[in-house]
């Protein structure tokens, strides 16, 4: 991703780094296996969180459910509660998130989450009420929402660098398989007990149940995994912190790679501390209502600073457009939108929903291997216009023969297959490069605060998007397909004419195309360079410095000038 050096480290420094690490990629991740084991483990969490965003949807359609929660499931305003009430847990459990990864540990979170999320899949799994499904799928979503960002923070810390772009790709492989397989096990035990009157209860009630599977292996799994050597670092136990990428290393704590590895994250600590002290040296006693008000006045910041707004603006919209081309309007509604579109019976629109799940699946493939040539925008607004023309393609068709499907049965075919281009076009664009865009774009010094503001925005959204989707299909009928369609043209435009192209570009490119007068990105560069000097860092580059030996990371960053 753009924005600098991981970790902030000289130009010398990352490239002996760069000279003494393991290969880089997919290679990387099976080359060791302590290394494969996080990629194993990150998976767990994508999958987990991806199955959960497709179960409900088969469910939704299931005889005997309606039937158990016909009260909730007849009246589109409470069906829509039914499915967005776990966006909404997710919500908030995304905002406990960043404080709880701090106090407690990224481990002791995720264990933590699992617990909340197992509860929350055991009250829905045994519910003969709505009222257990709200509450069960609430609790359910402080889980998930914490998961969605514990996990990836957990090793995107715990990994070598030269694996952490693989690891984000592998995350959203994985969150689209968990959709994808979610879908044909709502399929397969539709069939439990028949798909009428006669249905068994297990047929939704299992898998509900299953949500329970990876989540046990990711809370018993994340008991065996060490702490993050970042949060170590954050509290002090250095030596713990060198031990920990040693072993993850699988290399002596005194050797260069892991030396290195351990001052550039000693660097990234020291610089957030010592900004934090200049920009705010009334609240550094250490106190719970210092170390709110410190937080607060880091995220004032984000909409006083011009350009720092700028860049909230990009990642927050983003994250809206993401939800309002109407992808999860799909993913939770899938067979009642088939069944609409004139797939008869509910298994053939539960086949037509798992066929979803694969193209998407598929889709996602070809982008994470080839983002980082073709670049972020050319991607996104060639989706997005795809999915606008598919919506629009959908509207038409359903305002010409919703009262006449049958009698038109090849129609209802070219609405189902553009419902199927349609999640290919959003599987290999804004599913996985709208979460690159919003994390390449920030300063160093506001980063994680700025990914946390996208996240809750894309929550949010989701949440909205869940709630009205059921009475828009009632009230509206192909409307729906209009709203969504000029949504999603009105996000092509917005990546087109407000987003700059961020692949590749450095540090002053970035403050450059944000309007940065101040360099902002530049200046924490700079602070960082003058804190490898200090704490030795810088010296691992210089043993191998050749002819610039005698340079210091300031004079060799000002030489090359795009780091």
């Amino acid at each position: 991703m753009g924005g600098g050096h991981a970790g902030g480290a000289s130009p010398y420094v990352a490239k002996h780094r760069q000279a003494l690490q393991g290969q880089s990629g997919w290679a990387g991740l099976v080359h060791n296996r302590k290394i494969f084991a996080n990629a194993v483990f990150a998976s767990l969490g994508g999958l987990l969180y991806g199955y959960n965003q497709g179960v409900f949807s088969g469910v939704l359609s299931m005889y005997s459910f309606d039937n158990r929660m016909a009260s909730a499931v007849s009246n589109p305003g409470t069906k829509g509660w039914l499915v967005s009430i776990l966006e909404l847990g997710a919500w908030v459990g995304v905002l406990s998130t960043g404080y709880l990864a701090d106090k407690l540990s990224r481990k002791y979170t995720i264990m933590l989450a699992v617990c909340i999320f197992c509860v929350g899949v055991v009250v829905q799994t045994a519910a003969f009420q709505p009222s257990s499904i709200y509450g069960g799928r609430f609790i359910t979503g402080l889980g998930v929402g914490s998961l969605s960002m514990a996990v990836p923070l957990y090793n995107a810390e715990l990994s070598p660098p030269e694996v952490r772009g693989s690891l984000v790709a592998l995350q959203q492989l994985a969150i689209t398989f968990g959709i994808l397989i979610s879908f044909w096990i709502d399929y397969g035990t539709n069939y439990i007990g028949g798909t009428g009157s006669g249905q068994s209860e297990i047929a939704w009630r299992v898998p509900l149940a299953m949500q329970l599977v990876p989540a046990i292996i990711l809370g018993i799994g994340i008991i065996f995994m060490p702490f993050s050597p970042r949060w170590l670092v954050n509290q002090g136990r250095d030596e713990e912190a060198v031990a920990v990428l040693g072993k993850a290393r699988r290399l002596p704590p005194d050797s260069d790679l892991v030396q290195i590895e351990f001052l550039e994250i000693k660097a990234q600590y020291l610089f957030e501390k010592e900004l934090n002290a200049l920009k705010f040296p009334q609240f550094q006693d250490g106190s719970f209502s210092s170390n709110f008000k410190l937080g607060l006045h880091a995220y004032m910041s984000l909409l006083t600073t011009r350009t720092l707004f700028y860049r909230v603006t990009v990642g927050s919209l983003t994250m809206f457009f993401q939800q309002w081309t109407g992808v999860n309007a799909i993913l939770y509604y899938a067979p009642s939108i088939f069944s609409d579109l004139g797939m008869t019976g509910n298994t053939t629109s539960l086949l037509a929903t798992g066929v979803v799940g694969i193209v998407m699946f598929l889709a996602t493939i070809p982008a994470v291997i080839w983002i980082d040539k073709v670049g972020r925008k050319p991607v996104l607004i060639s989706g997005a216009f795809i999915m606008a023309a598919c919506h629009l393609i959908v509207a038409v068709l359903t305002a010409l023969y919703h009262n006449s499907w049958s009698s038109h049965p090849t129609a209802g075919w070219v609405a189902c297959v553009c419902v199927w281009v349609f999640s290919i076009a959003f599987g290999y664009s804004w599913g996985p490069c709208s979460w690159i865009l919003v994390a390449e774009i920030w300063p160093l010094s506001i980063r994680g605060k700025g990914i946390s503001i996208a996240s809750s925005a894309n929550w949010m959204n989701n949440f909205i998007v869940g709630q009205v989707t059921p009475s828009m299909l009632t009230h509206i009928g192909f409307g729906t397909f209009v709203f969504f369609g000029a949504f999603a043209f009105l996000g092509g435009f917005f990546i087109m004419f407000f987003v700059p192209e961020t692949k590749g570009l450095t540090l002053e490119e970035m403050d450059d195309v944000f309007g940065d007068r101040e360099g902002l990105a530049v200046a924490d560069q700079q602070r960082q360079n003058a804190i490898a000097d200090r704490i030795g860092l810088t010296a691992f580059g210089q043993q191998k410095g050749g002819s610039d030996i005698e340079k210091s990371s300031h004079e060799l960053y000002d030489d090359e000038g795009k780091a």
